[in-house]
């Protein structure tokens, strides 16, 4: 069945760096879509982030807009979200999620086809 599996988090002290890694089993990344959502206990889940099929698009929430980079490597089946400069307001839980098509086309809503299960990013000293 396809997978998509979240790793990378953890705590890290305001003003540090995190990567996070996303990456899929049973589909092939390249002909999908990839966008990264964060979520904290009692907010709406947020759209951060989404990168198109061949990563020649990307594009950010305001809120992280050149503090945080999205990549992917398609030979390898992942997806990268670079986060610098964190801030307490960035603790949440992160997805990334898959679509199928080129574009990263309302990306976001929740229309993904595929959603990894999360993975907690706390920033606190």
């Amino acid at each position: 069945q396809p997978q998509l599996v979240e790793s990378g988090g953890g705590l890290v002290q305001p003003g540090g760096s995190v990567r996070l890694s996303c990456v899929a089993s049973g589909i092939r990344l390249n002909f999908h879509s990839v966008g990264w959502f964060r979520q904290a206990p009692g907010k709406e889940r947020e759209g951060v982030s989404c990168i198109s099929s061949n990563g020649d698009s990307t594009t950010y929430a305001d809120s992280v807009k050149g503090r945080f980079t999205i990549s992917r490597d398609n030979a390898k089946n992942m997806v990268y979200l670079q986060m610098n400069s964190l801030n307490p307001e960035d603790t949440a839980i992160y997805y990334c999620a898959a679509k199928f098509g080129r574009a990263c086309v309302s990306w976001r809503g929740r229309t993904y086809d595929y959603w990894g299960q999360g993975t907690q990013v706390a920033v606190s000293s």
